[in-house]
C-alpha cells in the first residue's frame, strides 16, 4: 500500500499501531499477492493524497470500490476515463443537472472534485475483482471511521453528505455544530427516486460554504476527449 503523507499521516498515526490495522495490513498485502484486487495498490489512498485534511470542505462517503477492471482508482463514485459512467454516478449527474444546471459529462472521472476539497471516501478501500463487498469486515471500516472522526474534529465549517443507510449510520460520529450534515437515500437506481432526486444537496452545500466565507465547489465535470 502506498503510504499516507502530510497531515493525514499525522492525524491517523495512532491507528497504524493498533492491532486491527496490523491485521488489516497483513490481510490486504496477502490479498494483493494472491488475487486481483482493486484499486491498484498505489491508488488505495488516493482520496487522501488528492484532498489533504486541512483542505477538506466536503465529505462524501461511498461504500466499497468498483470491482471491475480499470474502474476504481481510490475515489468514491469516480471511475477512470474511458469507462462507462456507473448508474449511481449517472443519477448524481442528473441531480446536479436539475439542482445547478450542470451538463451531463461524457465521463465519470471526479478528480476535479477531490482537488477542490471534496473528500471522496469509501468506507472500505479495497475489493476483490468481481466480488462486491468482499473486503468488508476486515478492518477498513474501523480505519475510515477514524478518518470521519478526524474530519468531525476540524474547527471549521465542513459539509458532509450521507447518502444511503450505511452512510447515514455514520451520523452518530458527527456532532460538531460547525458542520452541515445532509442526508438522503443512495443515488443507486434502486433508491434514487425515494428522495435523492430533488434533495438539492449540491446547491445547499455551496450556499453553506459561501455563507461561511469559503469558496464554493465547482461541481461541473467537463467532457473529456476520449
Amino acid at each position: 500500500m502506498a503510504a499516507l503523507t502530510g497531515d493525514w499521516e499525522q492525524a491517523l498515526k495512532p491507528e497504524f499501531g493498533k492491532e486491527y490495522y496490523r491485521n488489516l495490513f497483513a490481510f490486504v498485502k496477502d490479498e494483493y499477492s494472491k488475487r486481483v484486487i482493486y484499486p491498484p495498490a498505489n491508488d488505495i489512498f488516493n482520496a487522501f493524497h488528492c484532498t489533504p485534511l486541512s483542505e477538506v470542505k466536503v465529505l462524501l462517503i461511498g461504500q466499497d470500490p468498483y470491482h471491475n477492471e480499470h474502474q476504481a482508482h481510490g475515489l468514491s463514485f469516480s471511475v477512470l476515463p474511458g469507462n462507462d459512467i456507473p448508474p449511481s454516478l449517472q443519477n448524481i449527474y442528473k441531480e446536479l443537472h436539475d439542482d445547478l444546471g450542470c451538463y451531463i459529462p461524457n465521463n465519470g472521472y471526479l478528480k476535479k472534485w477531490a482537488d477542490q476539497g471534496v473528500m471522496l471516501l469509501n468506507a472500505v478501500l479495497t475489493v476483490r475483482a468481481h466480488q462486491a463487498n468482499s473486503h468488508q469486515g476486515k478492518g477498513w471500516e474501523q480505519f475510515t471511521d477514524a478518518v470521519i472522526k478526524e474530519i468531525n474534529k476540524q474547527d471549521r465549517p465542513i459539509v458532509i453528505f450521507l447518502w444511503g443507510t450505511p452512510a447515514r449510520k455514520k451520523k452518530v460520529m458527527l456532532d460538531n455544530p460547525k458542520h452541515l450534515v445532509l442526508e438522503a437515500p443512495h443515488p443507486s437506481p434502486l433508491s434514487a427516486y425515494r428522495g435523492f432526486f430533488g434533495c438539492k444537496h449540491f446547491s445547499k452545500c455551496n450556499e453553506f460554504l459561501e455563507k461561511n466565507g469559503i469558496e464554493p465547489i465547482d461541481w461541473q465535470i467537463e467532457n473529456l476527449v476520449i
